[in-house]
């Protein structure tokens, strides 16, 4: 796993700890297990920021940091995961949500045109909230298994990888 990568554009403990948002949490910052970079607390990064990604609220970072400290999974990774969704990105991955769990509901899909306006919000989201939180939660939960399982998987075969190449190199020299 590129470990040293992120470790150069992870933002250092001093940054998140004194983060306005975040000094709430107090001295649950200062749990050591929140910084460490192994294949477990990567692995529930992934599994934490992923999820948080999908959960349509604002302030994302402050659940993916609650969630991080819930479960000891890397905090500067967890929260930095969030920001799949940014302005960019959330209007198709959310109309996909809202497509899948209108699918699922077996409803039809409701025409709209996209207006950036409180009122268009509370009266767009007043027809459509059902299959759209059912899609978050379902692609949330998903990509959440999907982004544990695969650093697992990654981790391990980078060590196995690595290993071998020390084998080899060992064996070479005898």
């Amino acid at each position: 796993m590129p470990r040293r990568l992120l470790k150069k554009i992870m933002p250092d403990h001093n940054t998140i700890r004194n983060h306005k948002h975040l000094r709430f949490f107090g001295t649950l910052l200062h749990n050591r297990a929140l910084w460490h970079m192994n294949h477990d607390s990567v692995a529930k990064a992934f599994a934490v920021g992923l999820f948080f990604a999908w959960v349509p609220v604002p302030f994302q970072m402050v659940l993916a940091a609650g969630g991080a400290i819930l479960f000891n999974a890397n905090l500067p990774l967890s929260v930095a995961l969030v920001w799949l969704t940014n302005p960019l990105t959330m209007p198709p991955m959310f109309y996909g949500a809202y497509k899948l769990g209108a699918f699922v509901l077996g409803e039809e899909l409701q025409h709209f045109e996209m207006e950036l306006s409180y009122e268009w919000i509370e009266h767009e989201m007043s027809l459509i909230w059902e299959p759209f939180l059912l899609g978050c939660f379902i692609i949330g939960v998903s990509s959440s298994l999907l982004g544990y399982i695969g650093i697992k998987l990654l981790w391990r075969r980078t060590v196995i990888k690595r290993w071998r190449k020390r084998h080899i190199r060992r064996d070479r020299l005898t």
